[in-house]
């Protein structure tokens, strides 16, 4: 069954490496693309993901066994909506084991949903470990390295091999710096009427800002049609 939608989680084990702006940057890139988005902010009491994006985002917690009943049972609902998780340091490995556990990723496949994790590929050792175990834990999710060109060169791509259908790396442009005052300060979204009401930007940044999204976007749609056809050829395979 090709996929109808697609659940993407942003993760790294470590603080600070661009996650929340990643998992702002597939919300408003869904909405661009006139698709109904969900969002999930689990930063562990810091609801950054919510500031930004509010009427898209619920606050979501796995400590309880009704918030990790309450978030998987909507990461796997077949019911059309984009989802995009914003996961946490604090909250990195409770969650894939429990995700591991629910065997969330061929969950995802039964229903018709593409699960995705987009990981922000840093040197240090945990965080390779870190990529390498998930590869090993979910074999059919697209298992993808970002490269948040803000944090430098990245000597160390050979450590994050693509997995999965349809994977591969993802570039994350570095924000110009005259740019970061307006684009870090809350309410301020990335979807065209977001843009439109941020009168306070001036226009010369403004089109800066649309020039470094249309290079963003052009990534993430890139990375959608990867996706989309390998999940094609993998269900024609299937077919009698």
């Amino acid at each position: 069954m090709p996929f109808r939608n697609s659940v993407t989680i942003v993760a790294s084990p470590r603080p600070r490496v661009g996650k929340t702006l990643l998992a702002r940057l597939l919300t408003g890139f869904h909405g661009t693309e006139n698709r109904a988005v969900a969002a999930f902010d689990l930063n562990a009491g810091k609801a950054t993901l919510a500031q930004f994006a509010p009427e898209h985002t619920v606050v979501s917690d796995i400590v309880t066994t009704a918030g990790q009943m309450a978030l998987f049972d909507r990461l796997v609902a077949a019911d059309d909506v984009a989802k995009v998780v914003d996961l946490g340091q604090a909250s990195f490995e409770a969650f894939f084991a429990l995700a591991s556990q629910l065997d969330f990723a061929e969950e995802a496949h039964r229903r018709g949903i593409a699960p995705a994790i987009l990981f922000i590929s840093t040197p240090d050792a945990t965080s390779v470990e870190a990529y390498r175990h998930l590869r090993a834990s979910f074999p059919t999710a697209t298992i993808t390295p970002v490269h948040n060109e803000l944090l430098g060169a990245m000597p160390h791509q050979a450590k994050y091999p693509a997995s999965g259908s349809g994977s591969a790396l993802v570039r994350l442009p570095a924000l110009p710096a005259a740019l970061r005052k307006y684009v870090e300060s809350p309410p301020f979204a990335f979807s065209g009427d977001g843009l439109e009401a941020a009168a306070h930007i001036p226009s010369g940044a403004r089109d800066e800002l649309q020039r470094w999204l249309r290079r963003v976007y052009l990534e993430f749609r890139d990375l959608d049609l990867r996706i989309l056809m390998a999940d094609l050829q993998s269900s024609l395979r299937g077919s009698p």
